[in-house]
């Protein structure tokens, strides 16, 4: 399957044993990568059969090369990397908040990534309050906070930003300039915030 058909993952969880020692796939999870789309002609056929019913959240991800995850709560998260991600889930949690979304913009963003993901953000009615907390590492604070000030008309909740690493200190000199984005010390301080905005709403 990965040899011929371009797969990324191949899953089977959970794997159960019935009473009869009968071996079943309860359920299964198979990714394959459109980037070989070019020799797997099946994936095109599968994309266009399914388009009408796809979720448009799910289409303006994956063409804005966001991994989003739509969750039930009413804080959207704005994230770089995975495990961030999920650390920032879990200390909204922590101080009473419910997530909105798993949304990763990747490594390599551009602002024009940022505004996308604010748009696929705002589709979601139940948001209340938006938490952005980026770590620069590869990508530049400065991009972020660029892309934040252009997007920040689309949004209609109080926005709390969290940048820490490369040109942090010049990105945060931009945000606090501009009325309705919220600055935060750290992530402790970005999550308290951001849990206040939704229960004073």
């Amino acid at each position: 399957m990965f040899l011929k058909l371009d797969a990324l993952q191949m899953e089977i969880n959970p794997l159960g044993i019935t009473t009869q020692d009968q071996v079943i796939c309860f359920d299964a999870k198979m990714n394959f990568d459109e980037n070989a789309m070019f020799r797997q002609e099946w994936m095109k056929q599968i994309i266009e059969e399914n388009s009408a019913e796809e979720d448009p959240r799910d289409r303006l991800a994956r063409e804005s090369n966001l991994n989003f995850v739509p969750m039930d709560g009413n804080i959207a998260c704005l994230v770089n990397g995975a495990g961030l991600a999920m650390a920032t889930m879990d200390i909204i949690h922590r101080y009473g908040g419910s997530p909105a979304n798993f949304l990763d913009v990747g490594g390599s963003v551009n602002q024009a990534g940022v505004e996308s993901a604010f748009k696929l953000i705002m589709t979601d009615k139940k948001v209340k309050a938006v938490l952005v907390n980026i770590f620069g590492g590869i990508v530049n604070c400065e991009t972020i906070a660029k892309g934040l000030i252009a997007a920040k008309n689309q949004l209609t909740v109080p926005l709390v930003v969290r940048l820490e690493g490369t040109n942090a200190e010049q990105a945060c000199n931009l945000i606090n300039n501009v009325s309705g984005i919220i600055s935060a010390k750290n992530l402790d301080d970005a999550a308290q915030k951001v849990v206040g905005f939704t229960r004073a709403t």
